[in-house]
């Protein structure tokens, strides 16, 4: 089986690239805006025609879209996750190949989710920021191609290559500071939110079984489990012998530094290290995910939870266990164990 996989060299299509090339049956080929892929192409900016052509070329039985962007603005965002998947699905529509389309969509689809409850793939979506709608919009176009494809909305990735401006990425960073400095306590912020965490690399089994597949729509990858960031902290503190005293920075606003991985976390970084400086010199010592500022005060409901999700999200997997046959394998700590690996080599 012939396999176009974009956005080979992101944080998912690295591990999707690595699950498919260890299947003997797959001939894999890597399309991307980097110099190391096989075949050089920007889906923001190349025409469907040109991607038409080296379809027709190539001929895959399978297209997996891994690109896509979580930072920058509205009009980047739109570019690089809703036109870019535009331009897929045209070039698929005009070509000869009959390709299968395996799209990769978020949980920031979905937006906020009731306490307690697991969204399952019926649910409304509702995103609550630009990330999300770009995403949402992408799915939409999918769905409404008329080509052969699924749609895996994977919830939050976690394990090795964790990105460090994602809510674990962040966690670590903190308590590697902390460690290297010989700080007795860490302080951070904006714990209180619940995600549901998944493992990069069982996000990359589900791929491969979606891409062997019949099934079609929308399909939730996650772990199938809520998990509060406090709670997560406190296993990375378990796992990297962190003995140090964690303290929780929540309650009223002020949390400039998001923990929550999302589009905006990036832009806002440079004015969240200007506070958190402000906030040491003024004798309290922030690390990492959440200083406060009592001179800027946000509304409660612009920075809480910046990823527009939410208090809480979790997935409802059972129709990755019955129409893929797929099933989370790597638990919470093991994945946390390899972010912080990743982590104590910059000790």
């Amino acid at each position: 089986m012939r396999v176009l996989l974009i956005g080979a060299n992101g944080y998912l299509g690295r591990f999707v690239a690595d699950r498919l090339l260890a299947d003997p049956a797959v001939q894999l080929t890597a399309l991307g805006r980097g110099d190391d892929a096989d075949v050089r192409f920007d889906l923001a900016t190349g025409s469907p025609g040109a991607l038409t052509r080296f379809l027709d070329a190539v001929h895959p039985g399978v297209v997996i879209n891994c690109a896509g962007t979580t930072r920058g603005g509205a009009r980047e965002l739109t570019r690089h996750n809703t036109v870019a998947v535009a331009t897929v699905c045209e070039a698929l529509r005009r070509s000869g190949c009959g390709a299968r389309l395996v799209q990769i969509g978020c949980s920031a689809e979905y937006g906020p989710s009731q306490p307690g409850s697991s969204t399952a793939e019926d649910a409304v979506p509702r995103p609550g920021g630009p990330y999300g709608v770009s995403k949402l919009a992408a799915t939409e176009l999918v769905l409404g191609s008329g080509l052969d494809a699924v749609v895996l909305r994977v919830f939050s990735p976690a394990g090795p290559g964790t990105p460090a401006g994602s809510p674990l990425g962040r966690l670590a960073e903190a308590m590697r500071r902390a460690m290297q400095s010989g700080d007795g306590e860490l302080r951070l912020g904006g714990l209180g939110a619940q995600r549901d965490f998944v493992d990069v690399r069982d996000v990359a089994r589900a791929v491969h079984a979606a891409s062997l597949s019949a099934a079609q729509g929308v399909i939730n990858i996650g772990s199938g489990r809520a998990v509060r960031l406090r709670d997560a902290a406190a296993t990375l503190a378990r796992v990297a012998g962190y003995g140090g005293a964690l303290h929780e920075l929540d309650g009223p606003p002020g949390a400039l530094r998001p923990v929550i991985g999302h589009p905006r976390a990036e832009a806002m970084t440079h004015r969240a290290d200007s506070l958190g400086h402000r906030a040491e010199s003024a004798g309290h010592r922030v690390d990492g995910l959440g200083p406060r500022s009592d001179t800027d005060h946000p509304s409660p409901a612009a920075y809480p939870y910046p990823d527009g999700c939410g208090s809480w999200q979790q997935a409802d997997v059972r129709t990755a266990r019955d129409r893929l046959g797929w099933r989370p394998r790597i638990n919470l700590e093991e994945s946390l164990a390899d972010i912080w690996m990743e982590a104590a080599c910059r000790i």
